[in-house]
């Protein structure tokens, strides 16, 4: 089969590798599609970060050269001896936190931080290739009303999901700076939790747009060394939201995040950055509250319930579909170099061909 593996630092490549064969407890997915993440251009652009070089990762037993892709979905084609509660055809999402199942924890019920946490993708293989063997408690079942190209998006949203859960209650205004894919994907399930007034803050008018089209009620453009802070404290009538989210991992999106929070507020990080400063002065004279936000659990199925059953689409942050022999030019660089891409999902299937949605090339030709 083909797979696109990790070597090193800008160094992913199109190889020829053996089908896996699952073990007792795992299944063997036909991948449909699989998304590529932040993390996955972290790991691309200047890694290694995440991927085990120089001792197996403890729940894969995996070091690089490692397959990339960890939001993925397919059919099972091959079941472990021990599995006997999917049939090969079955379409399934892939949840790829690994997990122990006996660490405090595990026990506990937080699997998201199991003492070997780890994701499919970057400390063991994943899905940017035509197979993948992964444990069976990863693989959730699919109703037929779930189409795989949202599937391919729950690792994503479930991010996001997870974030709205660590702030709730929801009930009053909260503002999402950042719109990438997990910040979109949080503005349209914030407006499904109840979340009163959602102030969506990016550099990018396009991004801004799709924020209202997903259930946004105020945006705010922070190109051009716009206040954004002030922009939302003006938009409440200057008491500030409730609760902000970080979903960018930078200096200035935090200090947007506490400008743009009331008094006794709350400030949910979610994006990823090495180091920040705060005024610690400042936070304790407004009693304001940071919290983190990793992974996520217990997520899949209110997801699969959420686009079965209520018809939610989670397909507008999908900017493009490219074929796996296209996924450094076209999907790692692309995203990199920016060009308006927000979520490229990757077909490994041999024929597959490298497109964009109709609405994306529309908006791209602006």
């Amino acid at each position: 089969m083909k797979a696109a593996v990790w070597h090193g630092a800008r160094d992913v490549r199109i190889a020829e590798t053996d089908v896996p064969t699952p073990g007792p407890d795992e299944v063997l997915i036909r991948v449909a599609y699989c998304g590529i993440c932040g993390s996955d251009l972290h790991e691309y652009a200047n890694g290694p970060h995440a991927i085990p070089t120089t001792a197996p990762h403890p729940a894969s037993g995996v070091t690089a050269p490692l397959i990339l892709g960890h939001e993925f979905c397919g059919t099972v084609a091959a079941l472990g001896s021990s599995v006997a509660d999917l049939a090969v055809g079955d379409p399934v999402a892939i949840e790829p936190n690994y997990r122990c199942g006996t660490c405090p924890r595990c026990q506990a019920g937080d699997y998201h931080i199991c003492r070997h946490f780890g994701f499919a993708g970057l400390m063991g293989h994943g899905g940017l290739a035509e197979y993948a063997a992964v444990p069976r408690y990863m693989a959730h079942p699919l109703p037929a009303a779930v189409p795989l190209e949202q599937a391919a998006l729950f690792e994503p949203a479930s991010v996001a999901l997870h974030a709205l859960r660590r702030a709730e209650p929801l009930r009053g205004s909260l503002a999402v700076v950042g719109l990438g894919p997990i910040g979109l994907l949080a503005v349209l399930l914030a407006a499904r939790r109840g979340a009163t007034r959602i102030i969506a803050v990016d550099v990018a008018p396009a991004r801004l747009e799709i924020a209202a089209r997903l259930g946004a009620t105020d945006l705010v453009d922070a190109s051009g060394g716009a206040d954004a802070a002030a922009a939302v404290r003006g938009l409440t009538g200057g008491e500030g939201v409730d609760v902000a989210f970080e979903v960018v991992g930078s200096q200035a999106a935090l200090d947007t995040c506490l400008g743009a929070t009331r008094r006794g507020g709350r400030v949910v990080l979610v994006g990823l950055a090495q180091q920040v400063r705060l005024d610690a002065f400042a936070l304790v004279n407004n009693e304001q509250s940071i919290i983190s936000t990793v992974g996520y659990r217990d997520t899949y199925p209110e997801l699969i319930r959420l686009v079965a059953d209520e018809g939610v689409d989670l397909r507008p942050v999908v900017t493009s579909t490219v074929a796996l022999k296209d996924v450094v030019e076209q999907g790692f660089e692309a995203l990199l170099g920016g060009g308006g891409q927000i979520k490229v999902l990757v077909d490994p299937a041999p024929d597959a061909v490298t497109t964009a949605p109709a609405t994306h090339r529309a908006e791209a030709a602006r």
